[in-house]
């Protein structure tokens, strides 16, 4: 779909019927592409967020059972205490984080506006602050979303500001600000300003540790198009925005600031994992609870994807795009690791959006991360009180639910190799003179070193 441009001789100006006649295609996908509208999206996707985190907001969260009936659990409220940031403490040089720096810099900083505000409704307060930290966060990911797409594609970040799993999970944590420093992240990259693209993704790295996901494509893509020394300049940047934030936390508070590397090596096959599940039911080997082999398993299993996505990436018989690459890699890291939490969606959604813009596959999946995003609190009611409790979800609807969302991202990550394997498939493609619109350098630039088994496919 194009939009003609001012001047083209396409452009038609006749009479009172052309200019009341409905809008061309070209034209509705400019229109709902427009920042208005987008800007619009976002702030009814916020406002839908918000409300759903109502009940809590009015007390649930002070009742275990009744945060969950009501599907309103949030980390936000109960961490502004377990933190000790109510008693003053301050993250890191005060009392360890289970975060990366950034996230300990925002909790911080939502603590310190509300510190004035009376003991019975500061928790409530730090909530609200934060909600608006990470609004703010969301619109800045959805713009950056379309800023990252093809011109006459623009209007597929409504399915980022619009997407069900993300309005359910957007304040269940902190993990908007990632979201919106990756997505603006890859956006510069788009517009070619590499310098820019790194530092936004190592800040993107000291909020959350996903955004590392967006270097090894990246890499892959330049040494294919012989673009390494831009991939070079984005790594520097983005290293000296990661040590300007993470090194001053690490000479002041180093144990505090190791807490969350340590935190994640020694957590076990947890919530939302297939390694939760085969532990559950007692699968041989690929089951075994034991936190050493989980560990292996994991990274191994990891490993292993990550190979096959770099052999597809310098043999497949046209560059992949950078999103789809982005896209296998952290939906390889998520159905390998040891937790998958429901908040984790917010991760993907831009990703999918920029990798397979089809309404089809996302549609089924978001049904299939609705689903788990109820299964699991109505798990945690039955796992905390009991099957007898109003809500409670047993262990056979559970891990259905957690194995259909497993299947879905499995699924989506199907039809991104068919896409690329077949590029004629790609709806990005499709017109035939579209490239990677999220490349950057590497949209439109000649190969300069494919594998051999290219001829293969």
């Amino acid at each position: 779909m194009g939009v003609d441009a001012p001047g083209s001789t396409n452009t038609r100006f006749g009479g009172g019927a052309e200019r009341s006649g409905p809008l061309r295609p070209g034209a509705l996908a400019a229109a709902l592409g427009s920042t208005s509208v987008l800007l619009a999206a976002s702030v009814l996707g916020l406002v839908l967020a918000f409300a759903e985190k109502a009940p809590c907001r009015s007390g649930a969260w002070n009742d275990y059972a009744k945060q969950f009936q009501r599907a309103c659990y949030t980390d936000i409220y109960p961490l502004y205490y377990g933190e000790r940031l109510s008693a003053g403490k301050v993250p890191y040089t005060g009392h360890p984080v289970e975060y990366p720096v950034l996230i300990g810099g925002a909790m911080q900083a939502a603590a310190w506006l509300v510190r004035n505000v009376g003991a019975p409704v500061r928790g409530r307060e730090f909530f609200d602050v934060t909600v608006a930290l990470l609004a703010v966060c969301a619109v800045a990911g959805v713009l950056a979303t379309a800023r990252a797409a093809a011109p006459d594609r623009r209007a597929q970040a409504l399915m980022v500001a619009l997407s069900p799993a993300l309005i359910l999970n957007a304040f269940v944590n902190w993990d908007l600000i990632a979201l919106a420093l990756t997505a603006l992240g890859i956006a510069a990259w788009a517009a070619r300003r590499t310098v820019w693209a790194g530092a936004l993704l190592g800040l993107a790295v000291a909020a959350k540790f996903y955004p590392l996901v967006v270097f090894g494509p990246l890499l892959l893509l330049c040494l294919r198009a012989g673009r390494l020394r831009q991939f070079g300049q984005a790594l520097a940047a983005a290293a000296l925005a990661w040590l300007a934030v993470d090194l001053p936390v690490m000479i002041a508070a180093p144990s505090g600031w190791a807490h969350f590397y340590v935190f994640s090596k020694d957590r076990g096959a947890d919530w939302g994992s297939i390694w939760y599940m085969l532990e559950h039911f007692n699968v041989p080997v690929l089951g075994n609870g034991e936190l050493s082999s989980v560990n292996k398993m994991s990274a191994a299993f990891f490993a292993a994807a990550c190979a096959a996505i770099a052999i597809l990436a310098l043999a497949a018989p046209r560059r992949p795009r950078l999103p789809q690459l982005c896209f296998l890699v952290l939906a390889a890291f998520l159905m390998t690791n040891k937790v998958w939490s429901p908040q984790y969606v917010v991760w993907l959604v831009p990703l999918v959006v920029l990798a397979r813009p089809r309404l089809g596959g996302y549609a089924l999946w978001q049904v299939a991360e609705l689903g788990y995003f109820y299964a699991i609190w109505g798990y945690l009611i039955y796992v905390i009180t009991g099957p007898g409790t109003s809500g409670a979800v047993g262990p056979g609807l559970y891990f259905t639910a957690l194995a259909a969302r497993f299947a879905a991202v499995l699924l989506l990550c199907a039809l991104v190799v068919r896409d690329i394997i077949c590029p004629e498939r790609d709806v990005v493609r499709g017109d035939g003179d579209t490239d990677d619109p999220a490349g950057g350098v590497l949209d439109g630039a000649p190969d300069r070193l494919v594998l051999a088994v290219a001829r293969e496919f």
